[in-house]
């Protein structure tokens, strides 16, 4: 089956994943992306892709979204891509895949971690980690998701704004990528493939999201999750 196939009905799937919970699609993306990419193109098309399935996902919940944070999360996102754009420029392609397993397996299962990322009560920070750490490691909606979901009480609304932040997020990771000479255009059937999956999926996952029951769901996604990660990592030291 073309890779295209392939990697457009994992988008698809996977979105639809993040608009049933409001999360988890985005890290089960970057975490399968290594196993068909080559590495200095996993980060790049995962945030193409995930600016379609966010901002689609935002849409189609437009009347949740929560404007008033938003300022202080653009502000913060800024500082953010200027601080770990240098650092994404001085760091090999080889060791991404360390990076975002490494991540993956922190955020589920450390609880120093998770707890260390809770903390983080302010959108002008939570706008610097995200949209910065998303420019080397790719998926990182859980950090203000976690915040959002103390402070909301609705989950339309946290999944919406957590979508809005996201949006904002990949916009700013593309304008980095392109800016060091990333040519989005040479992938443009594989990334059509997938934005057309990942739009489908939002669709079919706000369709579902009141009907689904989470805790099964979200245990398999975790397992899944780590597995992978766990792979992405050995596959740097394996040849």
């Amino acid at each position: 089956m073309p890779i295209e196939y392939i990697l457009g009905l994992i988008s698809f799937l996977t979105s639809v994943v993040a608009g049933v919970l409001g999360f988890g699609g985005g890290m089960l993306l970057i975490a399968i992306l290594p196993l068909y990419l080559h590495p200095s193109t996993v980060i790049p098309i995962h945030g193409i892709t995930q600016l379609a399935s966010n901002s689609s996902r935002m849409l189609f919940s437009i009347q949740d979204v929560q404007w008033s944070l938003l300022p202080q999360f653009l502000i913060g996102s800024f500082v953010g891509i200027t601080l770990f754009g240098f650092l994404l420029v001085n760091m090999p392609n080889t060791y991404i895949p360390i990076a975002i397993g490494t991540y993956i397996l922190l955020n589920l299962w450390n609880a120093r971690f998770s707890t260390a990322i809770k903390k983080y009560e302010s959108y002008y920070i939570i706008g610097l980690v995200q949209t910065g750490l998303g420019i080397i490691v790719g998926a990182t909606g859980p950090i203000a998701t976690s915040v959002l979901t103390k402070q909301l009480s609705c989950k339309n609304q946290i999944i919406a704004t957590s979508s809005m932040f996201m949006s904002i997020s990949h916009i700013a990771k593309i304008i980095v990528f392109g800016f060091i000479g990333f040519s989005f255009f040479e992938h443009i059937s594989l990334l059509i493939y997938m934005i057309v999956g990942s739009v489908i999926g939002s669709l079919v996952g706000t369709k579902l999201r009141g009907l689904a029951s989470n805790s099964r769901l979200l245990f398999a996604i975790k397992l899944l999750l780590s597995l992978l990660a766990i792979k992405m990592i050995f596959s740097v030291f394996v040849i």
